[in-house]
């Protein structure tokens, strides 16, 4: 318990301060003041002194020993609650008052009290199952020797009877040896005599059943039969009676169903049937059918009870059922009725009854890649509205005809109860993915050239640095100068080969740079010595660690009187790139593109780090990689740059790429020269796919055409379902568009570029620029010239088409000029950006501004005939000017907005009167004029809104 004040304790305990003062002074304890703390050890120390003095036996122990092990709180709280209850027809509700009290009780235990029982319990039980187990193996063996003494009991008991049964048999075959002859006499005396024998059926004599009984088991054995054990049923017996009737005369139907069943039964141990009476037996036509029914099975004697009443298509359930309803087709009194509806409640009626169930039922439930609200609802087994009410209360609006994703989908069943499971239909895709896994783990993996991306600002020399490496010029074949494509090549230096992905530095080509530094091994960032970081430096910087790669920093012109290479470290170290001679782990190397000084450096940085990694890759194989750039060729058809990371891409091989596949007619290297095949690490154009694949999209060698155009066909549908997914509109949509008063401008553009990566770039940086008032909509994008169904897709949707480096055919120019299209051709992708939103900007139209040009104070107001309330006023801002609108403020409130109908300056009639000049001034159709109040003249302007 904590320290609390004797002013608190004394609360707690209901008596007087003074008087626990008192009695702690009594106790030995010296307090003064009823602020003073009290602690548990002082407590427990008068408890034990008010024990003495009243007479206690319990001596005093110690402070620890006597402190309390658990101390229960109790709280009753009452209060009050009015309910409202409804009154009567026409009349008002009244409030009713309810006490309500809550009783709270809450028990606090000592830490150390709660450890030393767990000590105790912990002993106690690790006793007590010690115990329980050496019971039970106690018993366990106890068992053991019982089992095994019963089993040797039986083995012995079944030895005894096999024996008493061989004994028995030989006897009986002994006894029907010697009884032949016999048997042959007695059958020639029926034959000879005149008419049957009548006293013969009718003296039935001990002998002569013991006779008849020896010639059927001596028939038995002569016909080869198997005498019956003694444990098998009577019915096996039975079946060697047909055989009799032809050996034994006339006797053996009446004699035969009597002793032999009789004699089995007693060596079985079970009662014999008794014989029947005589007259049954004396020339009567039933006795076959007395004999079957005496002799017969329980199923034989039965069958007129199964079959009656014609029901022989019925099965057990149907039969039990429709002879307990017609045994309860009377009217039934109130002790039936209850039985009969106890009875229907609880158990079902026949196979097809409904039995309730127990417990929900959880349903695994497949949940495709895109889901119909009802389809969902019926794997479910529940309502269709059910689901709808739980896309609802997930701020989904959704109906049961419209389609919802895989997510929703899946957060839908989760929801309802049930688990849900992932549609494996697609066998295309797992057969190429354990092709793709199986062509990894089984290959053996060699040394690989490594792939490096060159990535930095713009214009900091990335392509001139790779232009020296590879002794060409590309960027001066760029149009402005600047890179706007991604380019692949392999570069065999003295250090070995090195593959160099070349990325664009401008701002639109942010995807470009990302998907170079996701496929890369090593990135180079060149930063210029003489402009220091920049925005795409940081952005590279970014790429790379999200990537996780390795950095080697490249400070380019070098060779510039400008040059400050630390500039660049102590920008670059905000960005966690530290330099190794600071202490970092990444490489500056200082390089010149122009003169090539350093560039041997870099080329060793870059076989350094190269080892350190251990790049190995799969050699022999199917070929796997990445899509680096794709276009449209007229003559070619679609081309793409490849960058094969496993496997060796052979010339004939079928791919496929996305949504794309194709056999490779042909490989070429960045040279333009035909190439039979290549390897890991090495960049390639391929000509043959079906289409032109999106840029970054991973391509997989298959075994056949067969295989690629499934898998093809698979993604293509998916792709499909996907876009048809109507988005349904989310509540939070709905309260964003319900304060939205001004409907948005649209402007319509269609976009046809040479490569993916420019017409990527494009889309992405054009629907960026807009704001609340104007948006830029990309109505269609593609690769290649522009042609007619571009055309006409432009007119349709009143389109702005934009050609990056491609031109219109002859049959879109017609529908150009015919429609009136506006069509631009670009080369640079400043101009693009620049002229759409500069179109983007005049779909704004004008916003009229108010400018306040002066103030102007009512110091009096005087009376006139001709202008009514005429204002002496004073300007005390700017200037008055009779030709601009006014208002009229009282208070710093607008009180009238309108015009001057005169301003004066003494008698004069002036235009303007400017800061701190008198004046008069007649307000127009406005007499309530008050001193004090202030006249504001204000001038509209008109002005063009921007982005």
């Amino acid at each position: 318990m904590s320290d609390v004040t004797i002013k608190q304790l004394a609360q707690v305990l209901g008596m007087p301060v003074d008087k626990l003062l008192t009695q702690l002074g009594e106790a030995g304890m010296k307090f003064s003041d009823q602020e003073q703390v009290i602690s548990s050890t002082e407590k427990v120390k008068l408890l034990g002194f008010l024990r003495r003095t009243h007479g206690k036996t319990e001596t005093a122990v110690e402070v620890d020993d006597s402190a309390p092990r658990q101390i229960t709180l109790k709280r009753r709280t009452v209060g009050e609650l009015k309910v409202a209850t409804p009154g009567g027809r026409g009349a008002a509700g009244t409030a009713k008052t309810v006490n309500v009290e809550v009783r709270a009780k809450r028990t606090y235990v000592k830490r150390s009290t709660i450890a030393e029982e767990a000590g105790v319990d912990g002993e106690r039980e690790d006793a007590v199952r010690k115990l329980q187990e050496s019971q039970l193996q106690r018993e366990q063996e106890e068992q053991d020797r019982l089992d095994a003494e019963q089993r040797r009991h039986e083995d012995a008991q079944q030895r005894a009877q096999d024996e008493q049964q061989r004994q028995e048999e030989q006897k009986q075959h002994e006894a029907a040896k010697a009884a032949v002859p016999a048997a042959a006499e007695a059958a020639a005396a029926a034959v000879a005599a005149p008419e049957p024998a009548q006293p013969a059926e009718v003296v039935s004599t001990d002998k002569v059943e013991d006779d008849s009984a020896t010639v059927q088991r001596m028939d038995q054995r002569d016909l080869g039969m198997i005498l019956p054990r003694i444990h098998e049923p009577r019915k096996r017996e039975k079946l060697v009676k047909p055989v009799v009737a032809p050996v034994v005369a006339p006797v053996a139907p009446v004699v035969a169903p009597v002793k032999p069943a009789a004699r089995v039964s007693a060596a079985a141990g079970t009662p014999a049937a008794a014989p029947a009476p005589a007259s049954d037996a004396r020339g009567k036509p039933k006795h076959a059918r007395e004999r079957s029914e005496t002799t017969g099975s329980k199923e034989e004697r039965d069958g007129g009870k199964r079959f009656a009443g014609g029901q022989m298509h019925l099965s057990e359930a149907d039969r039990a059922r429709r002879s307990s309803s017609s045994n309860k087709r009377g009217k039934p009194g109130r002790g039936n009725i209850r039985e009969m509806s106890r009875s229907s409640s609880n158990a079902p009626t026949g196979p097809h009854g409904f039995s309730r169930p127990t417990a929900p039922v959880v349903r695994e439930v497949v949940v495709a890649e895109t889901n119909v609200v009802a389809e969902l609802a019926q794997k479910m087994a529940v309502k269709g509205s059910e689901v709808v009410k739980a896309l609802f209360k997930m701020g989904v609006m959704a109906t049961i005809n419209q389609t919802i994703d895989h997510d929703t989908a899946v957060l839908v069943v989760e929801e309802l109860g049930h688990t849900p499971v992932a549609d494996s239909q697609n066998n295309a895709e797992e057969t190429l993915a354990a092709h793709t896994q199986n062509v990894e783990l089984e290959g053996e993996k060699v040394t690989r050239p490594p792939v490096v991306t060159i990535m930095g600002h713009v214009d900091h020399g990335k392509t001139s640095l790779l232009d020296y490496i590879r002794r060409t010029k590309v960027a001066s074949g760029e149009a402005g100068g600047i890179t706007q494509h991604i380019g692949a090549y392999h570069v065999e230096t003295s250090k070995g080969v090195i593959t160099f992905l070349d990325t664009p530095g401008h701002a639109a080509f942010t995807s470009m740079r990302a998907r170079g530094a996701q496929s890369t091994d090593i990135v180079i960032l060149v930063v210029a010595a003489d402009d220091g970081v920049m925005p795409q430096t940081v952005e590279a910087v970014k790429h790379a660690r999200a990537a996780k790669v390795p950095l080697i920093v490249a400070v380019n012109k070098m060779d510039k009187d400008g040059a400050n290479p630390d500039n660049v470290k102590q920008g670059l170290v905000q960005y966690e790139v530290v330099p190794e001679d600071w202490g970092g782990d990444v490489q500056f190397i200082p390089v010149s593109a122009k003169t090539g000084a350093g560039v041997e450096d870099l080329l060793d940085a870059i076989s350094v780090q190269a080892e350190v990694m251990e790049l190995r890759a799969v050699a022999d194989g199917r070929a796997s990689g990445v899509v680096i750039e794709s276009s449209l060729d007229r003559g070619r058809g679609p081309v793409a740059t490849v960058l094969v990371q496993q496997g060796t891409l052979k010339k004939g091989d079928f791919i496929v790429c996305g949504i794309e596949y194709g056999r490779m007619r042909a490989l070429i290297d960045e040279t333009g020269k035909q190439v039979l095949e290549a390897g890991p690490s090495i960049p390639v154009q391929v000509l043959g796919l079906s289409g032109v694949p999106e840029t970054g999209d991973d391509f997989v060698c298959v075994e056949d055409e067969r295989l690629a155009r499934e898998v093809a066909q698979e993604r293509e549908l998916k792709r499909r379902e996907t876009r048809m997914v109507s988005k349904s509109n989310r509540l939070e949509d709905i309260i964003a568009k319900m304060g939205q008063g001004v409907e948005q401008q649209t402007l319509n553009i269609l976009v046809k570029g040479d490569v993916q990566g420019s017409v990527e770039a494009l889309r992405e940086s054009l629907t960026q620029i807009g704001n609340e008032r104007v948006r830029v909509n990309v109505v269609s994008s593609g690769v290649g010239g522009i042609n007619e169904s571009d055309a006409t897709l432009a007119a349709a949707s009143k389109a702005l088409v934009i050609g990056f480096n491609v031109r219109a055919d002859a049959s879109a120019r017609k529908v150009i000029e015919t429609a009136g299209l506006d069509v631009r051709y670009f080369s640079i992708i400043y101009d693009v950006i620049d002229q759409v939103t500069q179109a983007a900007t005049g779909l704004l139209g004008m916003e009229v501004r108010e400018d306040i040009i002066g103030t102007a104070q009512v110091r009096d107001v005087f009376r006139s005939s001709k202008f009514g309330a005429v204002a002496g006023c004073m300007v005390i801002e700017g200037s008055v000017k009779r030709s601009k609108p006014i208002r009229v403020l009282r208070d710093n409130v607008v009180i009238f907005e309108g015009e001057l109908e005169s301003l004066r300056r003494f008698k004069e009639l002036v235009d303007e009167v400017r800061n701190g000049m008198e004046c008069g001034i007649a307000v127009k159709q406005y007499n309530d004029v008050k001193p004090g109040d202030q006249i504001e003249c204000f001038e509209r302007t008109e002005v063009a809104r921007t982005l």
